[in-house]
């Protein structure tokens, strides 16, 4: 894993680039097109602040990404110099942090890991219908309870079937045991295929599912499959602290990975990153999209291009040493709160090579979760569970507050 870092004026000069090859809704004869840049009474483009912002510029001038760029071919035309970055930070994500081959995948960048995570869903039901004449009660959607919730929404949407899977109530690592019970009995009942998605960070826990044991039980009995990988929160940071991770193109029983910018990259919501193997968008592509040139892979359609642009300046700012130190420091700091947790007698769960702290919810008072904004695994019952991410605005003083008025309250509870 390795890329540049580059300058500001480096950052700056790429970007204008960029836009200057797209054609401008300004100086261009422009006719046919239902958009237009910002409007111009709210968002006008000779601020002088805008010289040093290229993502602001790019947000006014409104380029629309519709479609999958990296296909090749034809795509339109108007917004081509921003189409190329997005290009760049795709082949940046999925060579360079995924370890995928030269010009081996595909992606874009969605409106978030919702999307992304359905997309998936949604090409490989595609993939078993055309390759295999597959019918939508013989597809399930496999994934453990701690999974989010866009795999149930999206098994909904699509209307196929979904196996939950149980998981250890202290490690939130999946049960094999319910694993392989609830999988011969989806065969029993006529299921044959298998989109199984697997947690590279779970949003409450933190917690990696455990992508060899599955897919070793997956290949030995011989089930039809795809993999997924839910990294919208684990995807920018877990490569970053675990060298050893089995979680990358390397490995190849994974076909797709979702990515998420606004979480550990600090990008703008509407960052989501969707990548997958060479072959596969093809099972997205709407024919009747015939007026977009280029046609559409995607769910959401029109998205701003502004958002690629983001992503690529934040990844190509910090270069993947300064990532790397950025992460490590995040998960060092969790790791201290962990340490005082030990000394309390708190019991917790912590993934070492992730910035989350799960709490169980009996040492945590309603006050104290509520002053510190702890999220809840619940908020319909009791919480089980409270949770500490360890984000760039957490500062170490924050921290020793908490824990110290923990550690007052457990002392007088005692």
């Amino acid at each position: 894993m390795y890329w540049d870092k580059l300058s500001h004026e480096q950052i700056n000069t790429k970007i204008e680039e960029a836009l200057n090859d797209n054609l401008s809704y300004r100086k261009e004869k422009i006719l046919g097109v239902p958009a237009s840049y910002l409007d111009e009474e709210q968002f006008y483009d000779d601020a002088p602040f805008l010289e040093n912002s290229p993502f602001l510029k790019t947000l006014i001038a409104n380029p629309n990404h519709i479609g999958c760029h990296t296909l090749g071919g034809e795509a339109e035309p108007f917004f081509k110099g921003t189409q190329k970055i997005e290009n760049e930070l795709i082949e940046l994500c999925a060579e360079e942090i995924l370890g995928g081959g030269k010009g081996q995948q595909d992606g874009y960048v969605a409106p978030g890991g919702t999307e992304a995570n359905i997309q998936a869903i949604w090409i490989y039901r595609n993939y078993f219908i055309k390759e295999f004449g597959a019918q939508s009660n013989e597809i399930t959607v496999v994934y453990s309870q701690d999974s989010h919730y866009s795999m149930p929404k999206g098994a909904n949407i699509l209307n196929i079937k979904s196996i939950v899977l149980d998981v250890d109530y202290s490690t939130r690592m999946i049960v094999q045991e319910d694993l392989e019970h609830k999988l011969k009995q989806a065969q029993d009942t006529g299921v044959k295929y298998f989109i199984v998605v697997m947690n590279m960070s779970t949003t409450m826990f933190g917690s990696v599912d455990d992508i060899n044991r599955v897919s070793e039980y997956l290949d030995e009995n011989k089930l039809h499959y795809k993999i997924h990988i839910d990294g919208a929160f684990g995807g920018f940071i877990y490569p970053f602290t675990n060298d050893s991770s089995s979680y990358s193109f390397k490995n190849d029983r994974i076909s797709s990975f979702t990515l998420d910018g606004h979480k550990m990259l600090q990008s703008p919501y509407g960052t989501g990153v969707f990548i997958i193997r060479k072959g596969f968008m093809d099972y997205a592509l709407t024919e009747e999209a015939s007026y977009v040139q280029g046609k559409d892979y995607t769910i959401c359609g029109s998205r701003s291009g502004a958002n690629a642009v983001a992503l690529w300046m934040i990844l190509k700012t910090h270069g993947s040493d300064g990532l790397k130190v950025k992460m490590r420091n995040l998960t060092a700091k969790a790791a201290s709160v962990c340490s005082q947790l030990t000394k309390m007698g708190v019991e917790f769960y912590q993934n070492p090579y992730l910035n989350i702290v799960t709490m169980r919810g009996n040492y945590v008072s309603a006050h104290l979760a509520k002053k510190y904004a702890l999220v809840p695994d619940s908020h319909n019952n009791d919480p089980n569970w409270y949770k500490i991410v360890v984000m760039d605005h957490v500062k170490k003083g924050v921290l020793d507050s908490f824990l110290m008025e923990l550690k007052a309250e457990l002392n007088s509870k005692n």
